[in-house]
């Protein structure tokens, strides 16, 4: 990898499996379960510059990553909805660089901590009374055209909160 790519995916790609197991989702729930506190605990040691530090070069700052979590994770709960209350639905697509420059992005960032543990607190408790089966329902990407099934969206996000959290240590450890 070179260092733009590190600097990108510093978690690594994320690679999905062709089956997840009970397990395989267990650890995925737990990650999410952990994510909003983590996010908080590094959010609180930034100083105002480093909030406003991109993780690379043409990156978004620390400030819009943070927003930008909770965005997408509040998309992820939704298509976890509809893939529960709909038979294969056609979710939506939303634009994630315009998303991270609405003007709410540029606000302090407790606003989405505080969003992204009581959206966390919700969505772990609807995915620890799910059944196998309802891991396995899927939903369309209307840009891909590709079905995702339930519970290989639950394993991306698990990795897309450690992803994020990956940019945010780059920039905490940035003097």
């Amino acid at each position: 990898m070179n260092n733009d790519e590190l600097l990108r995916y510093p978690a690594g790609r994320f690679i999905p499996k062709d089956v997840y197991s009970v397990e395989d989702m267990q650890y995925c729930i737990s990650q999410l379960e952990k994510l909003p506190l983590d996010v908080e605990k590094i959010v609180n040691v930034f100083t105002t510059k480093q909030l406003d530090t991109p993780y690379r070069a043409g990156g978004w700052t620390a400030r819009q990553v943070v927003h930008h979590l909770a965005d997408s994770h509040m998309n992820a709960f939704i298509r976890t909805k509809w893939a529960l209350t709909e038979d294969t639905p056609t979710i939506k697509a939303y634009n994630e660089k315009a998303w991270a420059e609405t003007p709410e992005t540029k606000l302090d960032p407790a606003l989405s901590i505080a969003l992204l543990k009581a959206l966390h607190d919700k969505w772990i408790s609807l995915l620890q009374n799910l059944g196998p089966n309802d891991f396995k329902r899927e939903f369309l990407h209307p840009v891909t055209k590709k079905l995702t099934p339930m519970d290989r969206n639950i394993a991306i996000y698990a990795w897309h909160g450690e992803h994020h959290c990956a940019h945010l240590r780059i920039v905490a450890n940035l003097k």
